[in-house]
């Protein structure tokens, strides 16, 4: 039969009924153009296999179960690729990790900035790390002075989410996006 999809005993994801999967005695069919009309369940197959498609049960929990005529195979690539367009559209927001010395020259400062900037504007947040290596651990607050200093020079496209936090050898914060107007 031209149209008629394999699915006929195969229960699709726990979600739809189709065809000889429906156990309702009688079925509510809703037909395009033409209403919902009660009809036994022989009845709506048989007019379901002389038009080449599916009885589908959309609302299995109504007393009798509405059912629709269609191209199953056909309605779940449309539903399959409608899911694929939503997730294309949702932006995804990554923690980017930018890595800091209390050591940095003025010019390697500059172009992290330009990183952590570019990572804000796209709508990431930034997890600035300033490692201590051997002595330099004895003076935080010279590495409290760089971290501060990114969070100043960000402070127009991005908030604080974590504030600067000594741990251990390390001093961690979190710039989030500020949210667009």
């Amino acid at each position: 039969m031209k149209g008629k999809s394999n699915f006929k005993n195969k229960k699709d994801d726990g979600q739809l009924r189709i065809n000889r999967q429906i156990k309702a005695q009688q079925v509510r069919l809703v037909v395009e153009g033409q209403g919902a009309r009660i009809i036994s369940l022989q009845e709506a197959l048989k007019l379901a296999d002389e038009m080449g498609l599916d009885l589908v049960e959309i609302s299995p929990n109504q007393d009798p179960p509405v059912c629709k005529i269609m191209d199953y195979g056909k309605w779940k690539f449309e539903q399959s690729k409608k899911k694929k367009e939503q997730q294309k559209k949702q932006h995804v927001i990554e923690v980017k990790e930018l890595k800091l010395t209390p050591q940095i020259s003025d010019h390697d400062y500059q172009i992290k900035l330009k990183k952590v900037l570019e990572f804000l504007q796209e709508g990431n947040k930034v997890k600035i790390t300033l490692k201590f290596k051997g002595r330099q651990s004895a003076h935080p607050e010279l590495g409290m002075e760089i971290i501060n200093r990114v969070i100043n020079d960000t402070a127009e496209y991005g908030i604080v989410e974590m504030q600067p936090k000594l741990d251990g050898k390390m001093i961690n914060a979190i710039i989030a996006p500020k949210p667009k107007k």
